[in-house]
């Protein structure tokens, strides 16, 4: 008897000793499955995410996620408008929560960098502010950093703290800019500003200077190597690799196919694919991350699965897929593409098509296309898309969702930007007023005598705006994409106890004076950490307004915010032009954020000890629309009256 109680005894320690160790090893296998498995990247807009639907610019960040193996993620953080300092302040801040032991680090600064012509843009703004003169100090690009300083020192703080954290960085060159003469990519395609630059002297910025092809002062890609060596860290020499790309197909076909139309820095799908390849290609080379990454040879669809995600019901989602192989057999041949019922394709995005079949030579293809999905009823939405090449298929589940808008009271903030920025507000929710960082109202005119509005608007060219400048009213010479310390902003957010979901958000926009004006028009629900293409037009036609509305799917949580900006900037040099705005208009509904809902007041039925406004603020009576009851009992509800 003493034995066998003995023995239970030891059975049951043993069950406890091996739950524990069942335990123990389930968390480890989760918290392996969390280390080292990201490849986190910061850059600038070559490099940056673009919404599919607003752009045919493609950054090539976007896409080096294709070349990563199973269980490997790669997380974007590029914007566009970042220098080396905006990436350690801005992007670094954000990404360095998420950053774990084991993961890597891909840093690639340059291109905007070179502001100010070789300058640092805060040595060259409080050089004016000491000077007194405010006026110029205003109109100074802040961007802008020194190769062999002050460059170095932020990509340094960036590779420092990524170590710091237990990360592998990678300073990777910038790409170049298609700059060509003759053949050749020229000298400050490659970054290297040696043929002209500016210095800063005690008599204020002085320009011209030069130095020899092989003096390396002003040159920023060798300058990031000289970083990297310093500070014993892998390096990628994107800047050589695509040189070299481009030159490969010469300047004509370079910009055809590899650019997105609207000058020599940023990609279309094509260009940022096969630069992501590259970056994948030589990080295996050099033994960085090999194991992880994978360079298909046979064909291959991205993204691997089609999640459109939830749109409202009547809703038309859209989505880009790239086709690549390289190394197909045989040489030439056709692929075909298919889609189940419900998805229609296209690679323009005007003809839709339940199949697409298309040619491909020298064993190689790269091909955008898209996918369609109309949401006509509510729920869950699932079908395929299949690819055939030869013997080869590749089938992507697609899947959507769709969700009703139904129930709870209608919000929609209103600025007619004619005369001053005054807005109407229907409807439970707090209004974000405009305003501005790097801007200012010129004035509210109309922009032209000759403005051609819409037809289905009704207006004609005595419509008024609300006409912006940038603070110095001069815009910059070399300007390529959005300051990130110049824009307007507007914004809404829940009222107290209340969610918010937003269905629309519209607006008019155009350029005056000139047809150069440019601008991205982004939405964010967390102050701009992350953000969302709504609109993105470069060269505007001057004193034609343009509709932008976007139909996005966005609940705010009480105290959330939803934040609009416009961010613009101009085709070169330019004086007193102006980005002109009028009708922004933000609708959604609003439900109660509790299960009891919004009610219609009965005052028999209903004892309370207080009235207060959607702010909190206490009133002695109800006021018209939506109060906030406390009751006797000390609870409170939402009436409206």
């Amino acid at each position: 008897m003493p034995y066998l109680c003995t023995t239970k005894i030891f059975e049951k320690l043993t069950v406890r000793t091996m739950k524990k160790r069942l335990l123990l090893l389930a968390l480890l296998a989760v918290a392996m499955q969390g280390n080292a498995k990201k490849v986190h990247t910061l850059g600038d807009s070559t490099m940056a995410p673009y919404d599919e639907s607003a752009t045919v610019t493609r950054g090539w960040g976007m896409y080096f996620g294709n070349f990563l193996t199973d269980g490997w993620t790669s997380v974007n953080y590029a914007k566009g408008g970042r220098d080396s300092r905006g990436g350690y302040e801005e992007l670094w801040q954000t990404a360095k929560k998420n950053v774990e032991a084991g993961d890597y680090v891909i840093i690639t600064f340059g291109h905007n960098d070179e502001k100010n012509s070789g300058m640092d843009g805060y040595e060259l703004y409080n050089y004016y502010v000491n000077k007194g003169d405010q006026t110029a100090a205003a109109a100074v690009d802040k961007r802008g950093t020194i190769p062999s300083t002050t460059y170095k020192e932020w990509l340094g703080k960036i590779v420092d703290e990524a170590k710091a954290l237990g990360a592998t960085p990678i300073i990777c060159s910038p790409v170049c800019r298609s700059y060509f003469t003759g053949s050749k990519i020229r000298r400050n395609g490659r970054h290297d500003l040696g043929d002209s630059y500016s210095v800063l002297t005690g008599d204020g910025p002085k320009s011209g200077y030069k130095v020899g092809e092989n003096d390396h002062t002003m040159d920023y890609a060798w300058h990031s190597q000289k970083l990297a060596e310093e500070k014993g860290v892998a390096f990628i020499d994107l800047t050589t690799a695509t040189a070299d790309l481009y030159e490969s197909y010469g300047d004509a076909k370079c910009h055809e196919y590899l650019f997105d139309g609207q000058g020599s820095t940023h990609f279309n799908t094509t260009g940022a694919l096969l630069v992501a390849r590259e970056c994948a290609r030589l990080m295996k080379a050099q033994g960085i991350l090999a194991d992880g990454i994978t360079l298909p040879t046979d064909i291959t669809v991205a993204p691997a699965t089609g999640d459109f995600g939830e749109a409202y019901k009547g809703q038309t989602l859209t989505k880009e897929f790239t086709l690549n192989g390289f190394g197909l057999v045989p040489e030439s041949d056709e692929v075909r593409i298919s889609a189940s019922e419900g998805i229609q394709l296209s690679t323009d995005k005007i003809t839709w098509t339940e199949s697409l079949q298309t040619a491909y030579a020298a064993s190689t293809i790269v091909l955008t296309f898209y996918a369609q999905v109309s949401l006509t009823e509510n729920g869950p939405f699932s079908g395929t898309i299949t690819v055939t090449q030869g013997e080869k298929t590749v089938t992507v589940p697609v899947s959507a969702t769709a969700v009703a808008l139904e129930g709870g009271t209608e919000v929609q903030a209103y600025w007619r930007l004619e005369t001053d920025d005054s807005y109407t507000l229907e409807g439970p929710a707090t209004v974000i007023p405009e305003s501005f960082q790097g801007m200012y109202v010129q004035r509210y005119s109309n922009p032209n005598a000759n403005t051609v509005w819409p037809d289905w608007t009704g207006y004609d060219a005595s419509r008024k705006m609300q006409r912006n400048l940038l603070t110095g009213d001069n815009w910059p010479a070399d300007e390529i994409d959005d300051n990130p310390e110049r824009y307007i902003q507007w914004g809404i957010k829940p009222a107290m106890g209340t969610e918010l979901k937003i269905d629309n958000i519209s607006l008019f926009v155009s350029g005056c004076g000139g047809n150069g004006m440019c601008c991205h028009i982004y939405c964010s629900t967390d102050n701009f950490e992350t953000r969302t293409t709504l609109f993105e037009m470069k060269k505007m036609p001057a004193n034609n307004p343009q509709w932008v509305e976007a139909k996005p799917v966005i609940s705010l949580a009480e105290g959330q915010e939803l934040l609009v900006r416009v961010y613009p900037w101009y085709n070169g040099a330019a004086s007193g032009k102006t980005i002109c705005l009028s009708d922004l208009t933000i609708h959604g509904m609003a439900a109660d954020a509790s299960s009891a809902g919004i009610q219609t007041l009965d005052l028999k039925k209903r004892e309370c000890r207080g009235y207060y406004t959607l702010d909190g603020c206490r009133h002695v009576e109800l006021q018209h629309g939506l109060n906030i009851l406390l009751m006797a009992d000390g609870t409170t509800r939402k009436v409206i009256y």
